[in-house]
């Protein structure tokens, strides 16, 4: 049985911090990049970072280079995503998913599991 699990989400103030973790089992973890993609309901969603299998590329959307991290420990099947000098646009839920497709990160078609997600509330 394949599992994504979010969690870490929750509600900060602006220029807060919170960590996300995702907890993969079911499916051989290390030959899949993982990504964070968020949603606010209504709207399309959007890849927010990636990380190759191995972790050791990574990749993010514009508006969160130099605040989001994004890394793995495939010991433990986990990825995590730092996000720092949280904002209020930055609201969303937000889901881990896996793919092999690592090149075409930023489309959630090429995901094949996805977890049901978690929501992170940025507001004063």
């Amino acid at each position: 049985e394949v599992q994504v699990v979010e969690s870490g989400g929750g509600s900060v103030q602006p220029g807060g911090s919170l960590r996300l973790s995702c907890a993969a089992s079911g499916f051989i973890f290390g030959t899949y990049a993982v990504s964070w993609f968020r949603q606010v309901p209504g709207k399309e969603g959007e890849g927010v970072a990636c990380i190759t299998s191995g972790g050791v590329n990574t990749y993010y959307t514009d508006s969160v280079k130099g605040r989001f991290t994004i890394s793995r420990d495939n010991a433990k099947n986990t990825v995590y995503l730092q996000m720092n000098s949280l904002k209020p646009e930055d609201t969303a839920m937000y889901r881990c998913a896996a793919t092999r497709a690592w090149s075409l990160w930023r489309a959630a078609s090429v995901y094949d599991y996805w977890g049901q997600g978690t929501q992170v509330t940025v507001s004063s």
